[in-house]
């Protein structure tokens, strides 16, 4: 595993049993946005088997799993499956698995459906299209949808800005309440770039930009 990964899988390791404070701020505005992206994700994956990709504590598992007829939710840290295992979800129709994004020709089953919240923002550029590829070829059943939702840059929110003169990605400096700090790839996007990333795999693309959140789905 590359340096960045690593430090990522530490940092969300590490802050597992906090991560869902993110989501429970009191902002009007990205309250607004987390509900109309909820709504947005039922609505464009209703009754498809779902293969969702860095599920973390299952926040948004457990969204997608009231309307999907199955979901496959995977992430390689044990810490953050075990609170997604916590929640009790059916187990009947929700299964949470150790698994890398990069190697997501190890997850069987048939999917129409892919799911990646908050994780496009930390693939490297370089990886893009191996990350893409991945994704895409799991999903063999009909015309399968991609659903995606993550961060706009907002100065001053969620840590300093960084650069790194070896690569073209960005990178934030994060604390833990623990007081550790953590030098973790972070990577924004305009409604451009997410449109030219996107272009060569898409049928249909519909991008959403907020003041806090950009979220899409496309036909693939």
């Amino acid at each position: 595993m590359c340096r960045a990964m690593s430090e990522i899988k530490e940092y969300y390791s590490r802050r597992a049993s906090e991560y869902e404070e993110i989501y429970r701020r009191n902002d009007q505005t990205s309250q607004r946005e987390l509900a109309a992206i909820a709504s947005d994700m039922k609505e464009a994956l209703c009754g498809r088997r779902v293969l969702e990709v860095a599920c973390g504590t299952g926040y948004w598992t457990s969204i997608v799993a009231s309307v999907a007829e199955h979901v496959r939710a995977v992430d390689f840290s044990p810490e953050v499956l075990t609170l997604a295992r916590a929640k009790q979800l059916d187990t009947s129709r929700v299964e949470f698995l150790e698994a890398d994004a990069y190697e997501l020709e190890k997850v069987k089953g048939e999917f129409d459906g892919g799911l990646a919240a908050f994780w496009f923002s930390h693939v490297p550029r370089s990886r893009l299209s191996e990350f893409l590829n991945g994704f895409h070829s799991k999903m063999n059943r009909g015309h399968a949808i991609i659903f995606m939702v993550d961060n706009i840059y907002v100065p001053g929110v969620g840590g300093e800005l960084s650069t790194n003169d070896n690569t073209n990605d960005t990178y934030k400096i994060r604390e833990l309440s623990d007081g550790s700090k953590h030098f973790i790839l972070k990577n924004y996007y305009t409604e451009k770039q997410l449109k030219e990333v996107l272009s060569k795999y898409v049928h249909t693309l519909t991008v959403h930009m907020g003041a806090r959140y950009w979220w899409l789905n496309y036909t693939i």
